[in-house]
């Protein structure tokens, strides 16, 4: 008796608890609202499926507890009990799975409109790299990558010059304009994440992963690792700046091409005649 209390009990103050202390989600900053009413789903059907293990597991002990002269049935198979489990269990897995489907369809369908963001990772920094003039990225390629050419980008690419190159530095977006990211690292793997956003992508050596979201709110937000990447992991961080329209425009304005980052620097040569 006292066992099958204790399991009510749990239950009871698993409820209360979520109740009375309410979930203190971090402020959304994207159109990916979509993503808390999923784990909100998931949630009460997990909550639901524990509430009604856990009791009947106090059912079972309170039922089937130990009385002189009661004899255990041995039954080792319930046909009828066996199809009821897996008819639940099917539905309740496929009510988990179906709006996580249906989040991810959105989540790689790109709007038209789009810009392209590429994000670059590295140990143990983020880097970023934004269309130009022409609205496109020219292609990059990690065997490019060298101390002049940090991100790789091709210079034979002439879509490639007017790339706006942001290294190791905080990256900056326009409010409400869908953004796609293109996720690349050039070493080890990594994983893109801001919290505030709901959207996150691991970041393969070799291949370009993404993801699209809409800024809905100005601020500063952080970015994190969130993959094992190394000594330094913990220390990845970064910062992604939601900025009105005019106030990303004058800081566009003042980023650096591939074009001038890669122009070559004359050194001034002293004349022997001069003092």
């Amino acid at each position: 008796m006292a066992v099958a209390l204790v399991l009510v009990l749990v239950v009871v103050g698993s409820i209360l608890f979520h109740i009375l202390s309410p979930w203190w989600w971090s402020p959304i900053a994207s159109n990916w609202g979509y993503i808390d009413q999923t784990l909100i789903i998931t949630f009460w059907i997990t909550g639901a499926v524990f509430s009604a293990v856990v009791l009947f597991m106090a059912y079972c002990v309170f039922r089937f507890r130990h009385r002189e002269g009661v004899k255990a049935d041995y039954n080792p198979e319930n046909k009828k009990l066996e199809w009821w489990l897996t008819a639940v269990t099917a539905v309740g897995v496929a009510a988990m799975l179906a709006p996580g489907l249906y989040v991810w369809s959105q989540f790689i369908t790109v709007p038209d409109d789009a810009t392209e963001v590429e994000v670059v990772g590295q140990q143990w920094q983020w880097s970023y790299r934004l269309p130009g003039q022409d609205g496109r990225l020219g292609k990059s390629d990690n065997r490019l990558v060298t101390y002049e050419n940090p991100l790789g980008i091709d210079p034979d690419d002439p879509y490639g010059q007017d790339d706006v190159v942001i290294e190791a530095a905080d990256l900056h977006l326009p409010i409400d304009k869908p953004v796609k990211m293109l996720l690349r690292s050039i070493d080890v793997l990594h994983d893109f994440y801001v919290p505030e956003f709901r959207a996150k992508m691991d970041m393969v050596p070799g291949t370009v992963t993404y993801f699209w979201f809409t800024p809905t709110r100005t601020g500063t937000f952080e970015v994190l690792c969130a993959e094992l990447c190394g000594t330094g992991h913990g220390y990845m961080r970064g910062i992604v700046m939601v900025d009105t329209e005019e106030d990303y425009q004058a800081w566009l304005d003042g980023q650096t091409t591939f074009a001038q980052l890669s122009a070559p620097t004359t050194v001034g040569v002293m004349d022997a005649d001069e003092p």
